[in-house]
């Protein structure tokens, strides 16, 4: 399976009175790297809302540290796609993760999942090729 990953720098705003990162910042990366892969697959982003979320912290982050978020296609169903996720701190893994989402119709019911994500998910699922980084 290849990896989706997206880089970014931890904002002031996303810390806490520890100076440490606060823990809903790691969903909110997961998420944008889910969102950057929409976008390449030319899909609006709405429509997918979440179904189950978990996450694992290892290793804080401060205000100013880079990170790398992994994303992987764990399980690609008719309407529903588990994202596995790693953060990773340089070479060190800092938060683990997953979420499902499922991908809902204008009138809020399950629908496939639209024909080009699907493509670009299949391809990310099959190519052990290099990842894709943005």
């Amino acid at each position: 399976m290849s990896v989706y990953r997206s880089r970014g720098v931890v904002r002031f705003s996303e810390t806490d009175a520890s100076g440490r990162f606060h823990y809903t910042a790691a969903l909110k990366w997961a998420e944008n790297a889910e969102h950057e892969l929409y976008r390449a697959a030319g899909v609006p982003i709405v429509g997918f809302p979440r179904r189950a979320v978990s996450a694992t912290f290892e290793r804080p982050f401060v205000d100013g540290d880079e990170y790398v978020v992994e994303l992987e296609v764990e399980k690609l169903g008719n309407s529903s796609i588990v994202f596995a996720w790693r953060i990773l701190s340089g070479d060190a893994v800092a938060v683990t993760g997953s979420h499902t989402v499922v991908h809902l119709d204008e009138e809020g019911r399950p629908s496939p999942v639209p024909e080009p994500l699907r493509a670009t998910l299949n391809e990310l699922c099959v190519s052990a090729s290099s990842p894709v980084i943005r």
